[in-house]
């Protein structure tokens, strides 16, 4: 049985358990999980967890999962939209674990990232290649603008891959489960976030190019650069987060040299 909005159900109980260890969740912990199904994992996760909050948007399922988890009187089943829900209204900090739905796999971690003072970890599901991507270090195809974004703010971990055959029906690719560790506040320091991202996504538009040809719409660019102590012909994945952040930081600074 596929879902109507896109996740593929596992039922391994191996893998079920295997997810919730890997999710480091404790016995006083509020858990939140996004698309729950039929209740596999939200089974595991009630009987490690204080507080299950399962949140299904198709809801068909909802009347499926309640029949399921009568039992459970540490789930709340909830019928909504997991990219619109409102996680301020959830009491104090709560982890996130979850087999994610992999179209909103990129959307749906941004959206719980911005609640992270609220969110010590997330253990995710999502499609191998997407997991390949978060996690990758400088110097690599993988290497871009997602991998930047997350872990300016996380400490992803790819913990284990599972083969399409373990779901019903088989989605078309393996899959991965990916451990973030959240940060409040950004592991590299920056003085302008909006730069700092206009400068990441301006150098891998062009990725093929050097930095120099890529971020030439940044006034004094060469020069910024060399200040920062970074070779202007150096292509954009051969940069780690903390060049970028130098190099955002040096921009920002020469800008209210300028203005002054």
């Amino acid at each position: 049985m596929k879902r109507p909005f896109g996740q593929h159900f596992l039922f391994d109980p191996n893998i079920l358990k295997k997810i919730v260890r890997c999710s480091g969740l404790l016995p006083d912990d509020t858990v939140v999980e996004i698309g729950p199904g039929t209740g596999s994992l939200t089974k595991v996760l009630s009987s490690s967890a204080k507080k299950v909050i399962a949140i299904e948007f198709d809801k068909k399922l909802t009347g499926r999962l309640k029949e399921n988890l009568s039992s459970r009187e540490n789930v709340e089943i909830v019928t909504a939209d997991a990219l619109k829900f409102p996680y301020d209204t959830i009491q104090g900090n709560f982890r996130v674990v979850a087999n994610i739905p992999y179209y909103i796999t990129t959307p749906l971690i941004f959206k719980i990232l911005e609640f992270r003072k609220k969110v010590p970890s997330m253990t995710l599901l999502m499609q191998k290649e997407v997991a390949k991507r978060i996690v990758a270090a400088p110097g690599g195809k993988e290497y871009g603008v997602l991998s930047i974004a997350l872990q300016m703010y996380t400490k992803p971990e790819l913990k284990f891959t599972v083969s399409r055959k373990a779901f019903s029906p088989p989605p078309e690719v393996n899959s991965a489960v990916v451990h973030f560790e959240v940060s409040p506040s950004p592991l590299f320091k920056v003085h302008d976030e909006t730069l700092f991202r206009d400068i990441v996504k301006s150098a891998f538009s062009q990725r093929r190019k050097t930095l120099l040809n890529s971020l030439k719409k940044f006034q004094g660019i060469r020069d910024s650069l060399v200040r920062a102590g970074i070779d202007p012909g150096l292509r954009p994945e051969n940069l780690n987060i903390e060049n970028f952040a130098r190099l955002a930081n040096t921009l920002k600074l020469e800008d209210q040299t300028a203005e002054k």
